[in-house]
């Protein structure tokens, strides 16, 4: 790639550093400049050309400072006008000069006019372009044309980079277009070609591109999934004794979801690869008893487990749920978090290493250099998505011995949709429990604006006088934990003014553990009645006699964390209510979330209309670290290909090996290393 330097750090930007880089560097829209329009009788709104003689040329001042042109053909006369300009234009736009000019003409105060049209001189007859004007994206300092000159000079040397690398067969199977004649015809679509199937992407050209790229993303995860599995793991046997005592003294029974998924980890832990799977489930659908089976598996066989949760708050409720179902059963459950004083910290290490605990949950303070397993068998990591990859690959090389690494379960109560878990999720083996509990009563959402709180006071005034308890949690302010401390304080402050009967509390993340904890189990006790909360609370609480929360400056909260939220409601018999108090006015995307969230319970669907909202690079949060995003392919829309590529590359890594290696290497080049973990 011949290239000023300057250039380079500019195409480097946009992910641009090889020749076949530039080649797969396909553009974004397209111009028609293949046709022109009389000026009569060019179509209103939409973009086209037209060519004329710059009649008249003026600068005026009213309503503002702005370059008018009147241009005429034959059939009628168009005005040009532009806001910002150069004075260099007022000379180029001449009287008598011919120019083409590419925009949509609209009805303005000068009658016909373009607005900011892109305009070239032209000399008279000078022929027409005889493809589509390709718009690449770019960057700041990078013009179409540089950008376009450089890869027409790569497609001219290097046609040899579009050999064929999908075989014959499937290339039959899924009707698809041939690559090299795909990726020129993108670069130079011919006149006759549908403008409008290049803008939508439904062009059969774009279906290739589409279907190449889901193919390389499925390749690369089953090829790290074999991996994987190439490596050993122990091998824990399935024994059902303390499986059986630990659910004779529940006082309920497993749900069909529970047990189908429990099974599936079970065979997963009695196999000697790692397991690396993925249990996902909505809001309250009963996760940890799952994940606590699991443990029992390992702990039975002579292992350790590990649990690691992305708060104190939840990875202590998972400690202290856990320690009630494990004592009884003579396991020892040790707790480790950063904010332990020295000498307290140094016991729990030491029964860790000792292998005296048996079961280990904390923060990410579980995977740091003083922490050593006994024998570690199996991670569990809940709230996956909170975690960076390094950081869940350094809890399961905790336990790594010799040649053999720890099975991995992670959880997440943010569900995923259905495309997303096929695309980047394909690496693992997911199960999901896709049924709640009986008993659990459906929660009512409310929208009520802020200049209705007086109708909010007196809901919350109703429901403790019934005995019921209430969450109140404060707005999520990004930039500053300071701040939002300030605004959890005040509120608290506020609200004892209006409640000076209630027995009112307050948690946030600045408090102390201790105080966390003595807090929260004063209100699963039923001795607080309204308890003001940042966003900590967000996952893993439960308290079944909570049946309201208010949620303030809802608009300002993304939609999985909202259902979270509210999930933390309606985990009793009674019927429960969560209110989303938003301010006015509203941005769109606000709107847009408070509609889905005011409408929908189910997490699955939330999340599916979620990531249409904010697409796939968002919703993955801290996966996304070093994930070859899609850039051509809509998960939404390009389910078939998806669903097609999947089954491509299962027969490519069987039959075609070599071909499989050529199409990732052309797709993803050195994009594949976060997909180890």
């Amino acid at each position: 790639m011949t290239a000023s330097t300057q250039v380079q750090e500019k195409l480097s930007r946009l992910g641009i550093d090889t020749e076949l880089d530039l080649i797969l560097h396909l553009p974004i829209r397209y111009e028609d400049e293949t046709h022109l329009f009389p000026i009569a009788d060019a179509p209103p709104g939409q973009t086209v050309q037209v060519e004329g003689i710059i009649i008249h040329n003026e600068v005026v001042f009213r309503p503002r400072r702005q370059l008018v042109c009147q241009v005429e053909d034959n059939s009628g006369v168009l005005v040009m006008r532009f806001l910002n300009f150069y004075g260099s234009q007022i000379k180029t736009y001449a009287v008598g000069k011919r120019v083409r000019l590419l925009g949509e003409i609209r009805s303005g105060f000068f009658g016909a006019e373009m607005v900011h049209p892109k305009c070239r001189i032209v000399r008279d007859g000078e022929s027409l372009a005889d493809t589509m004007t390709p718009i690449y994206p770019t960057t700041a300092g990078l013009t179409q044309k540089i950008l376009a000159k450089l890869i027409a000079q790569a497609l001219q040397n290097g046609q040899h980079m579009l050999t064929e690398t999908v075989p014959d067969r499937i290339i039959g199977k899924y009707r698809l277009a041939d690559f090299r004649e795909s990726v020129m015809c993108l670069h130079n679509p011919p006149p006759e070609v549908s403008i409008e199937a290049l803008q939508t992407r439904t062009h059969p050209a774009w279906r290739r591109i589409k279907f190449d790229e889901l193919l390389a993303q499925q390749l690369s995860m089953r090829l790290h999934y074999r991996q994987r599995r190439s490596h050993s793991a122990p091998a824990l046997a399935q024994k059902d004794n303390l499986k059986q005592q630990f659910l004779a003294q529940l006082n309920f029974a497993l749900t069909t979801a529970q047990i189908r998924v429990s099974a599936e980890i079970s065979r997963d832990l009695a196999s000697a690869y790692p397991m690396q799977r993925l249990l996902q489930g909505d809001v309250g659908s009963g996760k940890t008893i799952v994940a606590a089976l699991a443990a029992l598996q390992a702990i039975e066989n002579g292992y350790q487990a590990a649990i690691m949760a992305p708060t104190e708050i939840l990875a202590e409720q998972h400690f202290q749920k856990l320690t009630s179902w494990f004592e009884p059963l003579g396991i020892k459950v040790a707790w480790l978090s950063s904010s332990q004083k020295k000498k307290e910290k140094q016991a729990v290490l030491d029964d860790i290493a000792s292998g005296a605990a048996q079961l280990a949950a904390g923060t990410h303070a579980l995977f740091q250099d003083q922490v050593i397993f006994h024998r570690l068998g199996l991670a569990i990591i809940d709230e996956q998505h909170r975690f960076g990859v390094h950081q869940r690959l350094a809890l399961r090389m905790k336990g790594a011995q010799s040649d053999q690494v720890p099975h991995q379960l992670m959880m997440s109560a943010t569900p995923i949709p259905r495309t997303l878990s096929m695309s980047y999720f394909a690496d693992l083996d997911v199960s999901v429990i896709d049924e709640l509990p009986p008993g659990r009563s459906p929660v009512v959402t409310k929208l009520i604006a802020d200049n209705r709180r007086d109708e909010v006071i007196a809901r919350i005034q109703h429901a403790c006088e019934q005995g019921k308890q209430v969450y109140w949690v404060c707005p999520l302010i990004e930039e500053s934990e300071v701040l939002q401390l300030q605004t959890a304080l005040e509120t608290c402050e506020s609200l004892n003014q209006v409640f000076p009967h209630l027995r009112i509390g307050l948690v946030h993340g600045r408090l102390p553990a201790q105080e966390k904890a003595a807090m929260m189990a004063a209100f699963k006790q039923g001795e607080i009645q309204l308890l003001v909360a940042t966003t900590v609370i967000e996952v893993g609480v439960d308290v079944p006699n909570a049946s309201l929360m208010v949620i303030e400056n809802a608009e300002r909260m993304g939609l999985s964390q909202l259902h979270q939220l509210r999930g933390r409601v309606g985990r009793g018999s009674e019927a429960s209510i969560c209110i989303l108090l938003f301010q006015q006015p509203l941005s769109e995307i606000a709107r847009k979330r408070l509609k889905i969230i005011f409408e929908h319970t189910d997490g699955f669907e939330i999340a599916r209309q979620d990531l249409n909202l904010r697409g796939p690079g968002e919703f993955l949060g801290a996966r996304q670290s070093g994930v070859p995003m899609l850039r051509f392919a809509n998960l939404e829309q390009d389910v078939e290909l998806l669903t097609a590529a999947q089954a491509a590359a299962e027969e490519m890594l069987n039959c075609h090996p070599d071909l499989a290696q050529r199409h990732i290497e052309r797709w993803l080049g050195d994009k594949t290393e976060y997909l180890r973990v």
